[in-house]
């Protein structure tokens, strides 16, 4: 198995025993971003357009790092903590996409690393 592991400083350093993303032949796993902001380290929840937009931003650092775009990702996954904030996550998230959006799932969960509120990963193609 081809195996290589993507890192950059474009988005935050994994808070655990995983990497950013992982590719893998012609296939790209990003793993779950949450809102906190590289260049500081901090959480950015306070308020959940802008911290979809952190961790909208944070994905596609990492897809980036792996020399692909967003228009790459062809699935996604979206955890959020309340489903009542739902049409506003999903407004920032589909600013991301031009044409072609990604499958996806969204699911609401009752506790997300950090406490934050929403946390996207996805999987893209070479």
């Amino acid at each position: 198995m081809n195996k290589t592991i993507i890192k950059t400083e474009n988005a935050p350093a994994p808070i655990g025993p995983y990497n950013q993303a992982v590719k893998t032949n012609d296939t790209l796993y990003v793993s779950g971003q949450i809102a906190i902001d590289p260049k500081s380290g901090a959480l950015v929840i306070d308020n959940i357009q802008e911290e979809t937009e952190m961790v909208m931003e944070n994905l596609k650092a990492v897809v980036e790092a792996a020399g692909l775009t967003m228009e790459n990702i062809v699935k996604t996954c979206i955890f959020i903590s309340d489903m009542d904030n739902f049409a506003l996550i999903n407004e920032v998230y589909g600013s991301y996409f031009e044409k072609d959006f990604p499958a996806r799932e969204c699911v609401e969960v009752s506790v997300l690393p950090k406490r934050v509120n929403v946390e996207i990963s996805c999987i893209a193609v070479f």
